[in-house]
């Protein structure tokens, strides 16, 4: 069971890399931080893993993120917050996050390249 929640785990991780890669193609740019929210971001491991396979700090919550981002997008309608940017403030200073430092990827950047093939076969496609 351990051995299955760890592949699990990591290939979520090498999934986010993945994904991540592909919008800062479209972006022009590097992401500096991933944020992962709601359940998820009560998951150490996986957090840790998402740091360490993309190189990338990690900002986990919060969970109530969805909750959260309804009653922003409420309260903006009512005019009781001006902007999008002050909705996020608002949730910043609300809510407690954690922060993932990556450490040495070597052994992830080795997944990857055996994750790559897995992902974009034609069968799986």
């Amino acid at each position: 069971m351990a051995g299955t929640v760890r592949c699990v785990l990591e290939s979520l991780a090498l999934k986010y890399r993945w994904v991540v890669e592909r919008i800062e193609e479209v972006q022009g740019k590097r992401a500096g931080v991933i944020h992962i929210v709601g359940g998820g971001s009560r998951n150490r491991t996986l957090c840790r893993f998402t740091a360490d396979a993309t190189g990338r700090q990690v900002v986990a919550g919060p969970v109530e993120a969805a909750a959260a981002g309804n009653v922003v997008v409420q309260a903006m309608a009512l005019g009781h917050v001006a902007s999008l940017e002050e909705g996020r403030a608002l949730v910043r200073r609300s809510f407690e996050t954690a922060a993932c430092e990556p450490s040495d990827g070597t052994a992830w950047d080795d997944a990857y390249a055996r994750f790559l093939p897995l992902i974009t076969s034609p069968e799986t496609a």
